[in-house]
């Protein structure tokens, strides 16, 4: 009778539990989002200040870091997807399936290729309102940026973990302090 109580509870609450789950993994994704949007636009407010860009020069390129940031992160969870896909074929002790592999190694570098390609054409529309001079600080602005969340990322804290948005960072060379993002 107990085993009989506890699979029609079992079953009775199963359905609340999945729908439970997949609300906490969509408030994750809904979170992501959020602090991922509210980086962007702290990112941009850094960028149009220290670049002094005017009103058209700052809209305009709101709207290239949307559409190639899109195309960007498309491109990086396939190529995540692919990675990952690779390291389960190639588990020691289990024979990898060479057609497979050889499929996520060609899909991996054409990956690259179009990787190169949306920075391409983004420099080029960037061209059509950025100075020359503009345009490559926003560039090591950029790169400074991506070096930075990877060194969180790789330190376990995350986006929005561990030391506040806009506090002072670690002491980089020199005694200067690097920024919070």
């Amino acid at each position: 009778m107990k085993q009989l109580v506890a699979l029609g509870l079992a079953v009775l609450l199963a359905p609340g539990l999945a729908a439970q789950q997949r609300d906490s993994a969509q408030s994750d994704t809904a979170e992501a989002g959020r602090l991922r949007a509210q980086i962007e636009q702290r990112f941009s407010e850094r960028v149009q200040q220290d670049l002094q860009l005017t009103s058209d020069q700052a809209t305009r390129l709101r709207a290239t870091q949307e559409r190639f940031g899109a195309r960007r992160r498309t491109l990086m969870e396939q190529q995540m997807a692919r990675r990952s896909a690779l390291e389960n074929q190639m588990q020691p002790g289990v024979a990898a399936n060479s057609d497979s592999v050889r499929k996520l190694m060609d899909g991996m570098r054409a990956g690259r290729a179009e990787m190169v390609k949306i920075e391409q054409d983004e420099a080029q529309e960037m061209s059509a309102y950025l100075t020359p001079v503009q345009h490559a600080r926003y560039q090591r602005m950029r790169e400074q940026f991506i070096q930075r969340v990877g060194e969180m990322r790789r330190e376990g804290r995350g986006i929005g973990r561990g030391r506040g948005m806009g506090q002072p960072g670690p002491r980089l060379r020199g005694g200067r302090r690097g920024r919070g993002i």
